[in-house]
């Protein structure tokens, strides 16, 4: 039996590779798995809805592209559990969907979001892994559906309501069961698993076992794939030792020391990012000695991660 290579994450993927049209096979192959339609991408779109700084409410998407069908897509990958996720992807939306629009357009120009959300934590209740959100509209009394009529359906180019407004599309990557019963449950395998089975036939897989091989990566973007991944790692665990716990606990003092750690996040991720400083003040009403504060004791932390792991290896 082959031994299965093991590939970067789809996030760092997108962040570092999926952004150049020489990649966009792999990238149309996930979305046309998971929307079951061939997908065709025209561009990668930068606006400040998916900047590489947490500003503007947090929001930061981690990419955004056009489709052949005019269509904005939304993909997003989230590791660490946010309790208001649902009304962020909306917001996101709503925003993505104003930026389009061009000074005098009616509101027939609106354009169509496709949000994707691949969550890493069990957002809501409920026991599925994918989940897709549309809006229709029904009646209160007949409990008919509302539909476009024929001069509707001309000008939207549209056959029905529900593909006038965004569509979202939740992937709980860690309620797989790692059982893939079709093409897209093999994706999901990858996202979960970092690999790829020989059997596989999903489109863009290929292209994905082929381009996304950490082996194949310049030595550079491996010592930095692998510090991303220690990056990951070590938010995971301040999350679950402070937010985590202390909201789903319900403690007041929990909560505020979530507040707190997930303040120092954003402030850490924003440095580095090399924001300025009055930014990062602007965006977190924290002072510069606060953030001066926060920035030395995040030093001060990975340092005493880095010293850690060298004596544990020292004594393997």
């Amino acid at each position: 039996m082959t031994q299965k290579r093991k590939l970067i994450t789809f996030d760092w993927a997108i962040k570092r590779l999926l952004r150049s049209k020489a990649n966009f096979d792999i990238l149309e192959g996930f979305l046309s798995e998971l929307l079951k339609e061939d997908v065709v991408i025209l561009e990668v779109l930068e606006s400040e809805s998916n900047k590489d700084y947490r500003a503007d409410k947090f929001n930061r998407v981690d990419l955004k592209v056009r489709n052949s069908k005019q269509e904005i897509v939304i993909i997003e990958i989230q590791y660490d559990r946010e309790y208001d996720y649902l009304q962020r992807i909306f917001y996101g939306v709503s925003k993505a969907a104003i930026e389009q629009m061009v000074d005098n357009q009616s509101y027939a120009h609106i354009t169509k979001v496709i949000s994707i959300n691949i969550l890493y934590f069990d957002l809501g209740s409920g026991s599925d892994y994918i989940y897709k959100g549309t809006t229709r509209f029904i009646g209160l009394h007949n409990h008919d559906v509302l539909e476009l009529n024929a001069k509707q359906k001309q000008l939207f180019n549209k056959d029905s309501i529900e593909a006038i407004y965004p569509e979202y599309y939740l992937i709980k990557i860690n309620r797989f069961n790692d059982i893939a019963k079709d093409t897209l449950d093999e994706w999901i395998y990858f996202l979960k698993n970092e690999e790829i089975k020989e059997s596989f036939t999903a489109k863009g897989l290929k292209a994905a076992e082929e381009k996304l091989s950490i082996m194949k990566l310049p030595e550079d973007e491996q010592k930095a794939y692998e510090h991303y991944k220690d990056d990951l790692r070590y938010q995971a665990s301040m999350f679950e030792s402070s937010f985590g716990d202390g909201y789903s606990e319900g403690k007041a003092e929990g909560k505020a020391e979530g507040i707190h750690e997930t303040m120092k996040s954003i402030v850490i991720n924003l440095a580095k990012e090399h924001t300025a400083v009055e930014l990062i003040v602007k965006v977190t009403g924290l002072s510069e000695a606060e953030i001066s504060h926060i920035l030395l004791e995040s030093r001060l932390m990975r340092l005493r991660f880095l010293r850690c792991r060298c004596f544990t290896h020292g004594n393997l």
